[in-house]
Parts: structure tokens; sequence; C-alpha cells
């Protein structure tokens, strides 16, 4: 089976996009790479994308029954990398789910049909556990929770393990944690460590090795539609998601 990825947590601000970003470049130089961008706000997916060249998104491919998911998957500027754009439309893509019969499955039954031409598939969710980020979870086969390392960083960490369980109990059974992947890592304060040890006292060997470190570089790269790996190379970050990418590799194949 395909390897399909949904990065999910409710909380925002905990570096979900950047991993998708970096983890899709990094990945796509040794894979057929398809990057699906199920956030509204579209950050990750226009990343590598010229917005002007965008006709079609998720939100209507998933809305509407003529549209086929082919019809929305874009080359990237990144060799081996293809992207499924949002736009802040998809943001009515909840109420226009809520009571469809087949709401949670509209991303699973849609991708069925392209799956085999990619080997690994990534999809970015949005900071919420509404139907948006269900029908990512019935389609996955993994999912790897980015959680940062702050006072807050297992706040709400039940409801989404919660969320994961009932999918895997009822929708899809195949569902499992890839790993959790502690972010925003201040290795200099004592309140960092203290957090780090306790994600890995709740999750034990389902936290990656490698921890992403808190970095002025990996923030700005998204704003020059760049990935860490071309720009700044040589940085803790580039180093760091390239870790994790082997770690992926390991953990699918």
């Amino acid at each position: 089976m395909k390897a399909i990825i949904a990065v999910a947590n409710q909380k925002g601000g905990v570096g979900k996009t950047t991993t998708v970003v970096n983890l899709a470049a990094a990945l796509a130089r040794k894979k057929r790479v398809l990057l699906i961008d199920m956030d509204p706000q579209g950050h990750s997916g226009l990343t590598y994308l010229d917005r002007t060249e965008v006709s079609l998104s998720l939100f209507e491919i998933l809305s509407e029954q003529d549209h086929e998911l082919h019809d929305a998957i874009y080359k990237s500027v990144i060799d081996g990398l293809w992207v499924i754009p949002s736009r802040i439309s998809l943001a009515k893509l909840e109420s226009k789910l809520i009571g469809e019969i087949d709401g949670a499955y509209r991303l699973k039954d849609k991708l069925s049909a392209v799956a085999e031409e990619f080997d690994l598939i990534l999809i970015d969710t949005p900071p919420t556990l509404g139907i948006i980020t269900v029908n990512a979870l019935v389609a996955a086969t993994h999912v790897l929770v980015p959680i940062q390392s702050s006072y807050y960083a297992l706040e709400g960490t039940d409801d989404l393990i919660e969320t994961i369980e009932k999918v895997k109990g009822r929708a899809n059974p195949e569902l499992e944690i890839l790993g959790v992947l502690v972010t925003i890592h201040d290795k200099r304060t004592v309140l960092a460590k203290d957090i780090l040890g306790q994600i890995q006292k709740v999750f034990g060997g389902k936290v990656f090795k490698t921890i992403i470190s808190k970095s002025v570089r990996l923030e700005e790269s998204p704003a020059y539609k760049e990935s860490i790996f071309t720009f700044a190379p040589e940085s803790s970050g580039a180093v760091e998601y390239m870790k994790l990418t082997e770690e992926v590799l390991t953990r699918v194949e």
C-alpha cells in the first residue's frame, strides 16, 4: 500500500505547514510525491505554485461531482513534487459536507483514482478536528503529529488521539500514528527540556529521534517560496528535516 501521511494537530502554530513543505521537498528527491493542501489558508500548496496558474483547487474537487482529483494536480517548481492546492473557499466545505452520507469519505474516494501515480502522499490539515481533518484521516495510512516544545504542548492532544482512534475504529482500521515530531524546540531553556521529557513520557517510542529546533530561517523560507534546502541549505533546519525524512522513510517502508 502507498504511504499516505496526514500531518495533523488541531493546535495552530506548531510547525505543521513548515513540516509539510520541507518534508515534501526532501522526499521528492527520492520519491514521486503528491502534496495535498487541506488547510483553507493554502500556505503549503502555494509555497511551490504560482497562484495565478491555479484554476481548480481542492474545494471544487471535493464539493462537486463533475471534477476529479486529477484535474487539480499541478506540477510544482520542485522535481518529483506535485501539488493539489487549497484556497480560502475550502472553509465552506464543512457546511457542505455535514449531513452528507459520504461526507467523511470524499477525499478517499477521489484519491483512489490517482494514488498509484505517486510513491508517497502528504496531506496538510487545518488546525481543527472538523470534517476536513476527518477526511484526511479517513484517506491516510499514517498520521504524523507535530507538537511544539512549549508549556501547553500536550494540551488538546487527547482530543486528537481520540479522533484518530474513532476514525481507526470505524472508517479506517489501517490508520497508524507514524510518529510524534517535536518542533520549535529551544534547547537552551530548561523548560523546553522538561516539555520534551513530558512528550517522550506520553508517546514513548512514537516520538521521532529528530527534533526540529526553533529557527528564524525556517520561519522565513516560505515567504520566499522556497524549502529550507534551497533557502538555507547549511542551516540546522535543513539538517534536521533531512534527518526526519530518513526516519519517515524507515517507518513507512
